[in-house]
């Protein structure tokens, strides 16, 4: 990565206050010249610059930082390994599985945790409905896969009891929300700012009522 896409890094976590050692900010930096370099032979992403993969892709999945739970975190429809792949990073205390369906992206995302050293990276090449963990997960994250409704049924079997579904989406998702399978229910909704972009940004935190 060249100097102004990581000083625009510095000053984006920074922005959103997370502190990251020199380790983490130099793995950060590397899986942007892995995405880059894994892109020219396999369609891994449509944004290629490194400027944009540092805000569309790296700051723009660290905005979800205060939002985890863990020890067990799931990404759903990982895709290049966005936000698992960073979130791992900035969390090497939490064990992450990485799942998408497509297998040429989990062969990136196991290439890319090899590289890195990222012991807490477990990728997996299945469907969200698909899959049964040994140990169900506190926190099940997707970015911009589905709908919010279609999120929680092929994904709502994978969170623990007392975990959540983290959706990270675009523009306002509420119309999407009044569709929730019982018993889950929207617990927060929260406009996210990723530095340096104007795109609108929303998370929904989801989790089961209480009886």
């Amino acid at each position: 990565m060249d100097t102004h896409a990581r000083t625009l890094l510095l000053e984006g976590l920074a922005e959103l206050q997370i502190q990251a050692d020199t380790t983490a900010v130099d793995r950060l930096c590397a899986l942007v010249d892995l995405v880059a370099e894994w892109n020219e032979r396999f369609n891994l992403t449509a944004i290629t610059e490194p400027v944009a993969m540092v805000r569309k892709h790296l700051l723009d999945s660290l905005t979800v930082q205060p939002y985890l739970r863990g020890p067990r975190v799931i990404d759903v429809g990982t895709g290049a390994g966005f936000p698992g792949l960073p979130l791992a990073i900035l969390n090497p205390d939490i064990q992450f599985q990485l799942i998408d369906s497509i297998r040429k992206k989990i062969g990136f995302v196991t290439h890319a945790s090899g590289v890195l050293g990222l012991t807490n990276v477990e990728p997996l090449c299945s469907r969200a409905e698909a899959l049964k963990p040994a140990e169900r997960a506190d926190t099940v994250v997707s970015r911009a896969l589905s709908s919010v409704g279609e999120f929680v049924r092929n994904a709502g079997h994978l969170v623990a009891p007392q975990g959540r579904l983290l959706a990270m989406k675009g523009r306002d998702p509420s119309a999407e929300c009044q569709d929730l399978p019982k018993p889950w229910r929207v617990v927060s909704m929260a406009r996210l700012t990723v530095p340096g972009l104007t795109d609108e940004r929303h998370l929904v935190v989801i989790d089961r009522s209480k009886p």
